[in-house]
């Protein structure tokens, strides 16, 4: 069992950067690999960027590509997503969700996700 709470969430203009981060506890984080997606108010959740248990792969969405960054520092159990030239088209709530398993890919299905966190509102302001 793992239990994730995200934060970092709130309201930027557009062209700014906000940090999100995903605080886990319960089963050993290291061996998850961690995602995070969005969900936009009338759209289906959709996902953002992920990185592998040992940390050696990441992948975006191209749509944030190039603007957001994830990475996890296991010795706190948390990943981060580092959101930077936000746009109107970000606004969201945003999760974060744990995948069990050694997986040696990035997996961008939210159904195959174990474990999800409750979410952060980001909103940007154009």
């Amino acid at each position: 069992q793992v239990l994730l709470v995200e934060s970092g969430g709130g309201l930027v203009q557009a062209g700014g950067s906000l940090s999100l981060s995903c605080a886990a506890s319960g089963d050993t984080f290291s061996l998850y690999g961690m995602g995070w997606f969005r969900q936009a108010p009338g759209k289906e959740r959709e996902f953002v960027a992920g990185v592998t248990w040992s940390g050696g792969r990441t992948y975006y969405a191209d749509s944030v590509k190039g603007r957001f960054t994830i990475s996890r520092d296991d010795a706190k159990n948390t990943v981060f997503l580092q959101l930077n030239s936000l746009k109107p088209e970000d606004t969201a709530v945003y999760y974060c969700a744990a995948v069990a398993g050694r997986l040696t890919r990035v997996i961008t299905e939210g159904s195959k996700y174990d474990y999800w966190g409750q979410g952060t509102q980001v909103t940007v302001s154009s």
